[in-house]
């Protein structure tokens, strides 16, 4: 069926409930229509999902008919690593889709990083989602959500951000010219690598007194009263594109689950999004079995850690107890305490898909952990000694793979998959800085977080500008 044909066909499928959003809340279970706007239940306020009547989707008897595609790369829907998988998420006709080449991505077995954790050759991987077009992961699920604003007819985006949001955000609405982006900043929590990227592609920029949490609040706030889309993780479209990620770990792996999915906790949307992910591939019969998945706190944004770790936070049945989260969230507030973390991206005391990530560590028998900023600075830099640079939210995956494997619970012969979010000139800044030579400029970056040490440190080398002296240099460090 060529792709004109199929989006036709498409459209009287999504109008007549192909598609829908049903409330998490088994108690509840409301449905609402696919065309609607909304982030939470209207009845009882818990978080949507997006589901389908697979019974009506036309899904490939095998993951591998996915590859067909690739001999389509000329045609936009097939090139995007997103869309290339549109009948795993198929909520929108083919004709209302929106791309801009996103899921251009890289798994990169990662001898050297497996060394580092303790694993056998072969058995790490990094998924490097850095090679995105705005640099991190986020364009998986900006596709989505934004595809969803368009055929809703918006003409304002907005989104709460820590930076990799608010760049993705502002790259859909100036590439395609659909719609305003509107972006909320915390004062102070954002990096300047991640903040010219939204200032440079036009959005209107809004910077609030406090950190992500407080710019959460206020943009739910402003999105309600104006009338303006929500393009946060608590969107539930946002999920369906972060699926594809683990769609191409599988591509990559030839269609083999890996032991391990390792993967940065912030929001919490990606750890929600793989789940469901591996959660219908099983029930489609595409897979036998699901992965583990591990989720890696910073030391100082733990909120998931401290509620399933340590509180024993569950899923049970999609009713977890909800006093145990709220006891938390008050003694947060009663410290006033705030995330503080070299990991900007992850630095995040309240994330909205907490329920969400609950459900995926139930179906995939996840763990949690938590790394400090100096684990996750060493493990950066043994990344980027292996050749791909990343962020330093995403060495939070290799730091946590680290851990797990001194713990025995990661096995050196299993097969894992770090997940890397964003691209290593998304925060320049810690980089340098744990590279100098310049112990003030390390301190005031990176041991006000308790970094003590660059154990990898890869330092320039100070040499007069003589010719011997520079060739004596050479031969002493090379």
């Amino acid at each position: 069926m060529a792709d004109t044909e199929l989006a036709s066909a498409l459209t009287k499928r999504v109008t007549s409930g192909l598609a829908f959003q049903k409330c998490l809340n088994p108690l509840c279970g409301a449905d609402f229509d696919v065309g609607q706007v909304k982030t939470a239940c209207d009845r009882c306020g818990d978080l949507l999902d997006v589901e389908y009547d697979w019974s009506r989707v036309e899904v490939p008897q095998n993951l591998a008919d996915f590859e067909r595609y690739w001999s389509r790369r000329f045609e936009p829907l097939r090139f995007s690593g997103v869309w290339r998988f549109h009948e795993l998420l198929p909520f929108a006709p083919l004709d209302k889709v929106v791309t801009v080449g996103e899921g251009q991505t890289l798994l990169q077995q990662a001898n050297w990083v497996g060394k580092y954790v303790g694993m056998d050759e072969g058995r790490l991987f990094l998924q490097y989602e850095g090679m995105n077009p705005s640099g991190s992961f986020k364009d998986n699920g900006m596709c989505a959500a934004f595809t969803h604003a368009f055929m809703t007819g918006a003409k304002r985006a907005a989104c709460a951000s820590t930076g990799n949001t608010s760049a993705s955000l502002a790259m859909y609405c100036s590439v395609t010219q659909l719609m305003k982006a509107v972006i909320f900043i915390g004062s102070g929590k954002i990096s300047y690598g991640k903040l010219s990227q939204a200032l440079e592609y036009g959005a209107l920029t809004v910077q609030i007194a406090g950190d992500f949490d407080d710019a959460m609040i206020r943009v739910r706030e402003v999105s309600k009263d104006l009338g303006i889309y929500l393009v946060n993780s608590i969107n539930p479209f946002r999920l369906e594109g972060q699926k594809t990620i683990m769609y191409r770990v599988l591509e990559a792996l030839r269609w083999q689950v890996p032991d391990w999915i390792v993967v940065p906790g912030g929001n919490l949307g990606n750890s929600s999004a793989f789940g469901k992910a591996f959660q219908e591939l099983l029930h489609l019969g595409l897979i036998d079995r699901v992965p583990r998945l591990a989720v890696i706190n910073a030391a100082g944004a733990d909120t998931l850690y401290q509620l399933f770790d340590r509180r024993n936070l569950r899923w049970n049945g999609g009713q977890p107890d909800r006093l145990i989260s709220c006891d938390y969230y008050n003694d947060l507030d009663s410290r006033r305490a705030k995330a503080d973390t070299i990991a900007s991206a992850i630095e995040i005391n309240r994330p909205v898909n907490l329920v969400k990530c609950l459900r995926a560590l139930d179906v995939c028998d996840g763990v949690v952990r938590k790394v400090t900023d100096q684990e996750i600075l060493d493990a950066k830099a043994q990344v980027g000694a292996g050749g791909i640079g990343c962020e330093p939210a995403s060495a939070a995956s290799v730091a946590g793979a680290k851990l797990l494997r001194q713990q025995g619970i990661i096995a050196p012969s299993d097969r894992v998959v770090c997940i890397l979010t964003g691209h290593q000139l998304k925060d320049p800044t810690a980089t340098v800085a744990y590279h100098t030579t310049d112990q003030d400029k390390f301190n005031e970056v990176l041991g006000s977080r308790g970094v003590t040490r660059a154990s990898f440190a890869n330092r320039a080398v100070a040499v007069p500008n003589e010719l011997d002296a520079i060739i004596r240099a050479i031969q002493l460090y090379s």
